[in-house]
């Protein structure tokens, strides 16, 4: 394909790639939730999960959510990836590792929170541990936020209903907290913010002259029409403003803003809301406000239809955001190559890569990695800096994938000196 390109044209950043895991069975078994974090070390470690069929037939614990198997799997590098090592397997999916206390945990989901740690690099782990006991939780491997004593993060809470269909109208993204030097394995160690449904911060029929949602919403999925849920959020990421001149930053660096997906049958948005600390130490959810007073929950964000990931360089002073490329959402869904997926807005095979100084105003730093045809796509990736280099992990797939949903790759890109994009 780069070879295809006019001069002049924007060139792939990271085009090739190593596999970090490849599916035994592309029919039957899908790879889903790429994750990555660098050790101070310098070694990398990346967890993922399956999905499909086909997972019954893999060896390792398997976890089931409402009667879909799952399995996750960690894999560590200790030559900047260009190696991988598979190393454990978990019985949860969504997960995500991070640090905390010196220690290298992994966060997840099967119905239940669910966590587990190594003290050795992710070489040997802990047998997994349930966080709580109730709700029905859900989340991809956003990012992860530290502050001088905390650790935060966000998972979500799908909320009872009846709907037949996807129920992100329903999600209510919680912000979790815990101190850094706590035992994050115990329930009692984590702090949770108030909970805060789509469907009741943003009910589709108090919107207007936004255009959401693009398509009627559909409760329920039947053939032969245009299925679009009703509107949500979801993929939630969290992020604070320390620039002072910021207006939405907060100098007692007590709030928090939640930056998620925005599923509206439409392209370039994100949803936000925003968590308070209260001085008791709990923290409540809301919608963010405009100057003028207006609540905003809708903000410009490149490829904020799809799962997207924001992390914030110290060095450049510049949130990072790694997201999908949409180039048709317009063409009738009918009109559509036959390997396209879904909804015109669900395309997945262009990775892209975007700064901002203040998570609205986004600057394009390039194109990470773009597949051959629609079915083999780079999407739902997750990315961590090491020193001058960004390392990206993308849900991939190539020829054999079932489609642009359903991947059979896992694959690890690297960006050289990313911070030289900037102009």
């Amino acid at each position: 394909m780069i070879d295809q390109l006019q001069p002049g044209a924007v060139r792939p950043l990271a085009d090739d790639y190593v596999t970090v895991y490849e599916s035994p069975d592309p029919a039957g078994v899908y790879c889903y939730s790429p994750a990555i974090i660098v050790l101070p070390g310098g070694r990398i470690v990346a967890t993922i999960d399956l999905g499909g069929k086909g997972i019954v037939n893999l060896d390792g614990p398997k976890g089931s959510r409402n009667g879909y198997i799952v399995q996750g799997k960690v894999f560590v590098s200790d030559d900047g990836g260009s190696s991988w090592r598979h190393t454990a397997d978990f019985p949860f999916l969504h997960a995500r590792p991070f640090l905390a206390g010196g220690a290298l945990y992994v966060l997840g989901h099967c119905v239940n929170i669910m966590i587990m740690r190594s003290d050795d690099g992710g070489e040997t782990w802990s047998e997994p541990v349930l966080l709580t006991e109730e709700g029905d939780w859900h989340q991809a491997p956003c990012n992860v936020h530290y502050t001088e004593e905390n650790v935060y993060l966000v998972m979500e809470n799908i909320v009872p209903n009846d709907l037949a269909i996807w129920p992100v109208s329903c999600m209510e993204p919680v912000l979790m907290r815990a101190r850094l030097d706590a035992d994050l394995m115990k329930a009692e160690s984590w702090t949770y913010a108030s909970k805060l449904s789509a469907r009741d911060a943003f009910p589709s029929e108090a919107l207007d002259y936004f255009g959401v949602p693009f398509f009627t919403e559909t409760p329920h999925h039947r053939a032969g029409q245009v299925n679009c849920a009703p509107i949500g959020w979801l993929e939630t990421n969290v992020v604070q403003f320390t620039d002072p001149n910021h207006y939405w930053h907060d100098p007692e660096g007590k709030t928090f803003y939640l930056w998620a997906r925005a599923h509206t049958g439409g392209t370039g948005y994100a949803a936000i809301a925003k968590v308070v600390e209260n001085p008791d130490g709990t923290m409540t959810t809301m919608l963010a406000t405009a100057p003028s007073g207006k609540r905003a929950v809708f903000v410009p964000c490149p490829g904020g239809q799809m799962k997207f990931h924001i992390l914030y360089d110290e060095p450049s002073k510049l949130y990072w955001l790694l997201s999908s490329q949409s180039t048709d959402s317009m063409t009738r869904k009918e009109k559509l190559p036959p390997d396209r997926f879904d909804l015109p807005n669900n395309e997945r095979h262009r990775l892209q890569l975007h700064y901002s100084r203040n998570c609205i105003d986004w600057c394009f730093a390039g194109i990470v990695s773009i597949g051959a045809t629609a079915r083999e796509s780079r999407h739902y990736a997750s990315m961590a800096i090491d020193g001058d280099d960004l390392y990206v992990l993308s849900r991939s797939g190539d020829h054999r994938a079932r489609d642009a949903h359903n991947g059979n790759l896992i694959t690890f890109h690297k960006i050289r000196n990313f911070r030289s994009l900037l102009y």
